[in-house]
């Protein structure tokens, strides 16, 4: 009877429309979630096969939960550098759990970026979700696979310890006073038989100088360089100069300042590391040609490729070899010295010996003070020593149907048969999006939208209830025909 079916159209009205209600009450209810995203209720007609000469019977309406998970939000800043944001299509990976990770166990996606650091170093949000991303290995390299999700791990920023890194380079921009008066100790050094006091890298050397106890050669000029062991350890290295009585060159020592933190091989004593001559050219800049005639006498035959080794402590050095003091328990090092530089170097001209600058690298030990996240995704452990490690690279997943993933707890996400399989990408490349560190996604709902539904789906409730009213009163017009 078309009564009856006006009344179940009316029933489906009410149950559309309850559906509709509670979409909003969603909505709403996640307001101020993070990368929440809007849902609502689609309705559609239904239809019934109608027969000829029988009347119209009505089908009522239907409703279908539509889930705006394509829509992106607005980027809010916030003062967390782990918050992160999604400028594009794609979703963070995670997890419900850390550690012990199997191919069996849900991976899940998400755009709710508020992740903070936990007690275990772990980056999870707060629904307490882990953020997976891929690992740096031993050798500084992330390697990413776009298909295989095994080869994600969770990122931790807790297992990055303090870290030291040992000098490998040193630039030297000093200058030696051509006019230098030659000290007498240089004199007897060039006589045909050394007098008593003649300077001697071996027996009177600058290394040795004492002024207290009256022993040893004042050198000319000095110059310290600082550097860092293995542990990040500060140590200092002395080049002591003497000017020769042959014109443009110099006597030069390096040593360890104090000695003892060096052991040196045969031909070396009190911290020497290296000794020989220093030429210059006769418009005071480095003469590379007359050092390498000078061969095993000069300080470095080739001025270009300065290099200083130290052996580790527990080694024994050979004869004019140096290592680090057996105590100290440091690797061993080797230091690039940058001598002629072209904006300076080491110099000889007519004016007073100065050091304009000393600049090495390597630090002393650091702590980890802050954890940076770039537009690329790169996971960076900042030291308050300046060192800088990358941890990992956060990855990215796309989808071909992204409306269409399954939703789960924790406004996260489940591929689905119908959202189609992963992508998993970098941050910036193929319509991923880029991140944006200390920095949220916003929910998608817009309340002014929402509270106008509300009234409309309060009223197409209120019509709905209408029929059945109307269709009930009709059918008991029709009973009362007899009585």
């Amino acid at each position: 009877m078309s009564i009856n079916s006006a009344m179940l159209a009316g029933v489906s009205g009410l149950r559309a429309n309850s559906a509709a209600l509670a979409s909003i009450s969603q909505n709403i209810a996640n307001v101020n979630t993070v990368g929440y995203k809007r849902s609502q209720a689609d309705f559609s007609t239904v239809v019934n096969t109608q027969s000829v000469y029988t009347g119209y019977s009505a089908g009522g309406v239907t409703s279908v939960a539509r889930h705006n998970i394509s829509q992106t939000g607005q980027l809010q800043s916030t003062t967390s550098s782990t918050d992160l944001g999604i400028a594009g299509q794609g979703f963070f990976v995670v997890t419900q759990k850390a550690e012990g990770l199997t191919p069996t166990d849900a991976r899940l996606f998400t755009r709710a970026g508020s992740f903070k650091v936990d007690e275990f170093g772990y980056l999870k949000n707060t629904a307490g979700l882990y953020l997976q991303g891929w690992p740096v290995d031993d050798n500084g390299v992330i390697t990413t696979d776009p298909s295989d999700l095994n080869r994600l791990s969770t990122i931790n920023v807790g297992s990055v310890g303090g870290t030291a890194e040992a000098t490998s380079r040193a630039q030297l921009n000093a200058n030696l006073k051509s006019s230098q008066t030659i000290s007498p100790e240089a004199r007897d050094a060039a006589l045909a038989v050394p007098g008593p006091n003649a300077y001697s890298p071996a027996t009177n050397s600058m290394a040795m100088y004492d002024p207290d106890n009256g022993v040893g050669v004042k050198p000319d000029f000095e110059v310290t360089i600082p550097i860092s062991d293995s542990k990040g350890g500060q140590r200092t290295v002395a080049i002591s100069f003497l000017k020769s009585t042959t014109p443009n060159q110099w006597y030069a020592e390096m040593r360890a300042v104090p000695a003892d933190s060096v052991q040196t091989g045969a031909g070396l004593t009190n911290g020497q590391i290296k000794t020989g001559l220093v030429a210059f050219t006769q418009d005071g800049r480095l003469d590379t040609a007359a050092m390498a005639a000078l061969g095993a006498n000069a300080l470095f035959a080739d001025p270009a490729n300065a290099i200083l080794t130290f052996g580790a402590s527990d080694s024994t050095p050979a004869a004019g070899a140096v290592s680090w003091a057996g105590g100290l328990g440091i690797d061993d090092q080797t230091i690039a010295f940058d001598l002629t530089n072209a904006a300076g170097g080491l110099t000889q001209y007519d004016s007073a010996s100065v050091v304009q600058a000393v600049q090495t690298n390597g630090t002393n030990f650091g702590s980890l003070t802050e954890v940076q996240i770039d537009e690329n995704g790169f996971v960076t452990a900042i030291f308050d020593n300046g060192v800088t490690r990358q941890i990992a690279q956060v990855a990215i997943a796309t989808f071909p149907s992204p409306d269409s993933l399954s939703q789960v707890n924790g406004n996260a996400y489940r591929v689905s048969q119908q959202s189609g399989t992963y992508n998993l990408k970098t941050a910036g490349t193929g319509g991923a999006g880029v991140l944006g560190s200390s920095q949220l996604e916003a929910s998608t709902v817009d309340l002014s939208s929402e509270f106008t539904g509300l009234i409309t789906t309060q009223r197409a409730y209120s019509a709905s209830s209408k029929i059945i009213t109307t269709a009930d009163e009709m059918l008991a017009e029709l009973i009362s025909i007899k009585r």
